[in-house]
């Protein structure tokens, strides 16, 4: 039964919170993951090149990292309602924006002002999260909401194509600016403020909350757990396409049908995570994740090297290990940091959401430097491993110490 915290209010059930954490936690990477069929027709369009309209995408994920940074410490100053309210806000008003757009420059700093709006969805809900939950509880539930996060950039590309093809780009920043003021709306009518009222949330208490956080050696372990146990799924997410494409000779339309299987797996272990961390712990199942992780990419290696020409099978069957690793790890890691300093529930929050980010977006980066040039997907393979054997070393130097 979950332990609710005291609240400032209590206008609304855990229940009804649970209901409304779905669609606030999917404006992220639905909108970062909707644009994108649209998005050769842009070049044309509006007059611009490739290049420049991929900012569209990349400069979008920066903002949605970097605001994560500035909301959490926001909401830990003044309240969790009024951020949240100030970010779906932005969030409409930016997609308004996108849809009169008239040249790329102005679509590029719509989809920015996109991304630090639907950033607040991710970070508040986290710590909104932690308020209302115990730890290991808090783990379950996050473990339930993060599946948003699975089904969202899954869907959501689907409805851009119907969107642009039907009615023009336009259509989708109009639904995307639908989709965000109906969540604002249910905000402003049913979300109550669920920062505790028994912490003095004054500069110097957080500063001081806020030191404390950042030299706790567990904080950072749980942190690195998050950001390192990700890393696996941007690593293959950045070499798989060109590992099953341009080196196994298949069509894109074969990966993205490997690719949804591989989803099920993080689905899974997410909803695993939800029925058992309650009662083992988030540690235990931090160090399942590690093995259940450890495990698929030893097999990914072992395959690559012993069945080099057996088809996508040999990378993606791991990799449904893996990912169902990453669903018994990331809900509890994350848990697990913003419940190092409750009081600072937002700005741990951040923290962790932005080093997800930016150790994912280098991963990507990285593991496409080393597959130039290669002939197999050996080098993907080894760098799954080192990042899983990187995420062992930082829970048991840090969080198990």
């Amino acid at each position: 039964m979950a332990q609710i915290c005291a609240c400032q209010t209590q206008a609304a059930s855990p229940a009804l919170f649970k209901l409304y954490h779905y669609p606030m936690t999917a404006i992220g990477p639905a909108t970062l993951n909707i644009l994108v069929p649209a998005m050769p027709g842009l070049v044309t369009r509006l007059g611009s090149d490739t290049g420049t309209v991929q900012l569209t995408l990349s400069l979008y994920l920066v903002s949605l990292a970097a605001a994560q940074l500035l909301f959490g410490p926001l909401s830990d100053r003044f309240g969790r309602r009024p951020v949240v309210l100030a970010g779906l806000a932005l969030g409409v008003l930016a997609s308004l924006a996108g849809m009169a757009a008239a040249s790329i420059g102005t679509l590029i700093a719509a989809r920015v002002a996109q991304g630090i709006g639907a950033s607040t969805g991710i970070v508040i809900g986290r710590a909104i999260i932690r308020d209302l939950y115990e730890r290991d509880r808090a783990a379950a539930m996050i473990g339930l909401v993060t599946t948003a996060m699975v089904i969202a950039p899954m869907v959501s590309p689907l409805i851009g194509g119907i969107l642009d093809t039907a009615f023009g780009w336009q259509a989708i920043f109009l639904f995307i600016a639908a989709f965000s003021g109906v969540v604002l709306l249910w905000a402003v009518l049913v979300l109550p403020e669920t920062r505790p009222a028994s912490v003095a949330h004054v500069p110097g208490m957080l500063m001081h909350e806020w030191r404390a956080l950042l030299g706790s050696a567990k904080f950072h372990g749980y942190v690195l757990c998050a950001a390192l146990g990700s890393a696996p799924f941007f690593t293959f997410l950045g070499g798989g396409p060109h590992v099953v494409v341009a080196l196994m000779g298949r069509t894109s339309a074969e990966y993205g049908l490997w690719f949804a299987v591989t989803s099920l797996g993080y689905m899974s272990g997410n909803f695993t995570s939800s029925r058992l961390s309650q009662h083992f712990g988030i540690d235990a199942m931090i160090t399942a994740g590690i093995a259940f992780e450890l495990t698929g990419a030893s097999l990914t290696a072992v395959l690559v090297a012993t069945l080099p020409d057996a088809g996508p099978a040999i990378i993606f069957l791991p990799q449904l290990v893996i990912s169902y690793g990453n669903g018994l790890l990331l809900p509890n890691a994350i848990a697990g940091a913003i419940s190092v300093r409750p009081q600072a529930a937002g700005s741990a929050s951040g923290m962790t959401g932005f080093a997800q980010m930016a150790i994912g977006a280098a991963s990507t980066q990285i593991v496409s430097i080393a597959l130039a040039g290669s002939s197999n997907a050996m080098p993907m393979a080894w760098m799954l491993v080192i990042v899983v054997v990187a995420t062992g070393v930082a829970y048991g130097a840090l969080v198990r110490r």
